[in-house]
């Protein structure tokens, strides 16, 4: 919780989120080209997941393109729709699926 939250509120919010989210696309970005093939994203996403956030069909997600899976996650975890994840959000089920992003 403390890297996605860094302002220490206790919730993570859709800044802090898309934040974690580049840092993390960074990271899986192994070979420095901008996008994350199926190999990047094992264990994250499966190929199914990756074909429809791929509108371009190019097989691989840019970072606006794997960023718009974690806002679509981020709010499915938002059952409240205050706008933050709770640690309590963070343990259910779609949660868990979203914290796999970041």
């Amino acid at each position: 919780m403390k890297t996605l939250d860094p302002d220490n509120d206790g919730t993570v919010d859709m800044n802090e989120a898309k934040a974690a989210a580049a840092t993390e696309f960074k990271r899986l970005d192994k070979d420095n080209d901008g996008t994350l093939d199926a190999k990047e994203l094992k264990g994250r996403l499966d190929k199914s997941a990756i074909k429809k956030a791929d509108p371009d069909n190019d097989g691989t997600l840019d970072l606006n393109e794997y960023t718009a899976i974690v806002e679509k996650d981020f709010k499915a975890a938002d059952p409240d729709n205050d706008g933050t994840l709770s640690e309590a959000e963070l343990k259910s089920k779609k949660g868990q699926k979203f914290l796999k992003l970041v």
